[in-house]
C-alpha cells in the first residue's frame, strides 16, 4: 500500500508547511489566526481563486484573500447575485434563473418571468436577501457530470440553464454547482463565500431593465435586476453619496439647464451644439491647437468618406466593420471614417520621405462616425458622431521612446490645465483578435514599456485590451467626485504602415517602414467636454466658461455705461453679455449664478460717474469695486 506524499503549501513570505491530508484554505487560515479566518473571503492556490472550503489536493503557492482586497470584492458581488436569484425564486415560484455576473460596482441577474418586476418588488426582494444572509446558509461546491446537470435543470423547469449546458458545454465535461442551503443551487465556476452570512449587508438593489437571452434580440426577453455591493456598509454609503452627487452633475441635465446643446431622435448619438456649448468647444479646440503647435505638429484634414478598398487594406474591414457606417454612389461602396489614421497615411504617402525628415507629426480635429449600439449611447459621453484631437507620428523605431516621453509630458500638462490632478497610466496589451506576429507584438509592447520607464511613470498593465493593430498607453483621470475616465492614448502601430505601404529611405538608401504612433490627449471632444461639465459641476473655470462675464446695471440710468463696459471687455476677447432687463438686481445676480457665470459686473449711477465697476465672482459673497481700467487688466483672458 503506497502512502501519498505530504502536500506542501508555500506562503507568500516563502515559508513552507506540509499537510498529511488535503487542507482547506479555511483550516489553514484558522491555524494561523481565528481572526484571520473570519476576515478571509477566498484563497489563491497557484494564483487561482479557490473557495475557502475546497480541499487543496496538490502542492501549491498559497495566499489568503481578505475582505479588504480587490479580488474579494468581485467574489462578494458574485455572491450577492446568487443571493438575489435565491430570493427571487423563493418569493416568485416559477421564475427561471439564467445568469448573473459581478459588475464594476455590484451585480445583476437575468430572470425569465412573465409578470414584470416593480419597484415595490425590489424592496421585497432586497428584504428577502437580507433574510437569506441572516440564515447563514452554507455554500457548498459540487462537481456534476454533464448529463446529471442537464437532467436536473430540465426536471426543475430551468429550460435556459439546460439549454446552455447542452449547447455550450461538451458532453464529457463536468460542471461545478454551488448549493446555498438544501433547497437552492446554481451552476457556476465560482469561487464563492463559505456561507451566505459572510456576504454582509452592504448591498442594495437599484433598478430593473430588459435583457435578452444570450444578448440576442431574436431570443426570449428577460428581466434584469441590478444591485450594488461593497465590502463594507461604509463603502456602500460612500458610493451612494457619490451617485447622488453624480446625478446633480449629470452633463445631460446641466447641458439643458445651461443651454449648451441638445440631442434628438432624428440624429441618435449626435449633438446639436448651441452657442454657449460651442463656445466651450472652441475654447478647448483653441487650447489644444496651441499644444499641437508647441509640439511640432502640422495640422491636416482628410476626407470624411473613402472607398471600402482602403479600409480593407488597413484591416478595419476585417476587424471593425460592425462599428462602421457605409454609403454608396455610382456603384461604389464607401465607408464613413470611424478613425483618422488611414487618411493620415495617405497624406504621408503623397510625398517621398528620408530618415532625416522623421519624425513627421500630423494632427487633425477629425470628425469620426461609429455605429455604436443604441443602448450604449449616453448623452455626449458615448455618441456616434464625434471629433478627436487626433494625431499620428511617423518615426523610426529608435525615435519611439523620445516621442512617447514627449507626448507624456504634453498630456500631463494638458490634464493639469483643465483641472485634473489625479491620473493613472495603463498599458493595454495584445487582444485575441489582432494583426501581426507575436514577435512584432513583443517588440511593440517592449518599446512602450521602455518609454514609460524613461518617463519615470508607474503603470498598470491591461492584458487583452490593446487595439487590433498595436498596444497602447492609456491615461485615466479621476474627476472631483472620484470617478475614473479613460481619455488620452498613444498607440504603437507597425501594422498600418505595412498594410498601406508607407515607407521612408534610411541612411543606407533602403526603403524602410516607419513606426506609426496614434495619439490623442483629450480623445473625443464631445466626451471630454461632458467630463469637464461633470468635473466642474457646470461651473467651468473662467478661461473655459461659455459666458465669462455679465454686465448688469442696477438702474436704467447706468444702461449706457454697462454697454460701454461690455464693449471694452469684448475687445479684449472676453465672452461677455449685458443684462439690461428691468428686474431687481438680486434677481439678476441669482439667475446668472444659476447659469454658472464666473463674473457678474454690477454698475449703477455711482460707478458710471466714477468709471468703476463692482465685481462679484461665482461662489463668493464678497464683492470688490475696481476702476474700469483695473478690471479690464484683471479680466483679460490669459
Amino acid at each position: 500500500m503506497s502512502i501519498s506524499p505530504p502536500i506542501r503549501i508555500t506562503f507568500p513570505d516563502g515559508n513552507v508547511k506540509q499537510f498529511e491530508t488535503p487542507p482547506t484554505g479555511l483550516a489553514i487560515a484558522t491555524g494561523i489566526s481565528p481572526g484571520l479566518a473570519r476576515k478571509a473571503v477566498v484563497v489563491k492556490v497557484n494564483g487561482e481563486l479557490w473557495d475557502l472550503t475546497r480541499p487543496i489536493d496538490r502542492d501549491a503557492a498559497f495566499e489568503i484573500v481578505t475582505r479588504d482586497k480587490p479580488e474579494a470584492l468581485e467574489v462578494i458581488r458574485h455572491d450577492a447575485a446568487h443571493v438575489l436569484a435565491q430570493a427571487v425564486q423563493e418569493l416568485f415560484p416559477g421564475t427561471q434563473i439564467t445568469f448573473g455576473p459581478s459588475t464594476e460596482h455590484g451585480f445583476y441577474y437575468d430572470f425569465a418571468r412573465d409578470v414584470p418586476f416593480t419597484d415595490a418588488d425590489l424592496a421585497t426582494i432586497e428584504q428577502r436577501m437580507r433574510n437569506i444572509v441572516k440564515r447563514d446558509l452554507p455554500i457548498v461546491r459540487e462537481v456534476w457530470p454533464h448529463d446529471v446537470a442537464v437532467r436536473h435543470f430540465e426536471q426543475a423547469g430551468e429550460s435556459f440553464k439546460a439549454e446552455w449546458i447542452r449547447d455550450g458545454i461538451k458532453a464529457d465535461e463536468e460542471l461545478t454547482i454551488y448549493k446555498q442551503g438544501e433547497a437552492w443551487l446554481d451552476m457556476c465556476l465560482g469561487p464563492h463565500l463559505p456561507s451566505t452570512g459572510k456576504l454582509g449587508t452592504a448591498f442594495k438593489l437599484t433598478r430593473v431593465s430588459g435583457a435578452y437571452w444570450r444578448g440576442d434580440a431574436s431570443n426570449a426577453q428577460l428581466q434584469r435586476i441590478y444591485g450594488l455591493a461593497f465590502a463594507s456598509d461604509a463603502d456602500l454609503e460612500a458610493h451612494l453619496k457619490m451617485v447622488e452627487e453624480a446625478e446633480k452633475r449629470d452633463h445631460r441635465k446641466l447641458g439643458k439647464q445651461l443651454d449648451l446643446y441638445h440631442q434628438q431622435e432624428e440624429a441618435p448619438g449626435m449633438v446639436f451644439w448651441h452657442p454657449k456649448g460651442w463656445a466651450i468647444w472652441q475654447a478647448v479646440e483653441r487650447y489644444v491647437r496651441g499644444v499641437y503647435k508647441a509640439g511640432g505638429y502640422q495640422e491636416v484634414r482628410g476626407p470624411q468618406i473613402m472607398d471600402v478598398s482602403l479600409w480593407k487594406k488597413s484591416g478595419h474591414w476585417d476587424n471593425y466593420q460592425d462599428n462602421m457606417f457605409f454609403t454608396e454612389s455610382e456603384k461604389r461602396t464607401y465607408a464613413v471614417k470611424p478613425m483618422n489614421c488611414p487618411g493620415h497615411v495617405q497624406i504621408y504617402n503623397a510625398g517621398l520621405h528620408s530618415y532625416r525628415d522623421l519624425p513627421i507629426r500630423y494632427a487633425e480635429f477629425g470628425g469620426c462616425h461609429r455605429n455604436e449600439p443604441s443602448g450604449a449611447l449616453h448623452g455626449i459621453m458615448r455618441v456616434r458622431a464625434f471629433t478627436q484631437d487626433d494625431g499620428h507620428i511617423f518615426c523610426t523605431e529608435a525615435q519611439v521612446e523620445d516621442e512617447v516621453t514627449k507626448f507624456h509630458s504634453q498630456a500631463m500638462k494638458v490634464y493639469g490645465d483643465f483641472g485634473f490632478t489625479d491620473l493613472a497610466v495603463k498599458l493595454a496589451l495584445r487582444p485575441d483578435k489582432r494583426l501581426g506576429s507575436d514577435e512584432a507584438w513583443d517588440r511593440a509592447e517592449a518599446a512602450l514599456r521602455a518609454a514609460l520607464r524613461a518617463a519615470g511613470v508607474q503603470w498598470e498593465e491591461l492584458p487583452g485590451e490593446g487595439a487590433f493593430y498595436g498596444p497602447k498607453i492609456e491615461y485615466h483621470l479621476k474627476d472631483s467626485i472620484g470617478r475614473s475616465w479613460q481619455v488620452g492614448t498613444i498607440q504603437y502601430d507597425p501594422m498600418m504602415p505595412e498594410r498601406l505601404d508607407a515607407s521612408y529611405i534610411d541612411e543606407h538608401s533602403q526603403r524602410v517602414r516607419p513606426i506609426m504612433l496614434h495619439r490623442a490627449i483629450v480623445g473625443s471632444m464631445e466626451r471630454f467636454i461632458g467630463i469637464l461639465i461633470e468635473h466642474h459641476a457646470g461651473a467651468l473655470p473662467y478661461w473655459l466658461a461659455p459666458v465669462q462675464a455679465v454686465v448688469t446695471p442696477i438702474v436704467s440710468d447706468a444702461d449706457r455705461y454697462a454697454s460701454e463696459v461690455a464693449d471694452a471687455l469684448s475687445k479684449l476677447d472676453v465672452r461677455v453679455q449685458t443684462d439690461l432687463r428691468n428686474e431687481k438686481i438680486n434677481y439678476k445676480i441669482r439667475e446668472h449664478s444659476l447659469q454658472k457665470v464666473p463674473v457678474i459686473i454690477v454698475v449703477g449711477r455711482k460707478e458710471a460717474e466714477e468709471r468703476t465697476v463692482t465685481i462679484r465672482r461665482l461662489g463668493s459673497e464678497r464683492q470688490e469695486t475696481l476702476s474700469l481700467a483695473e478690471a479690464l487688466v484683471q479680466l483679460k483672458p490669459a
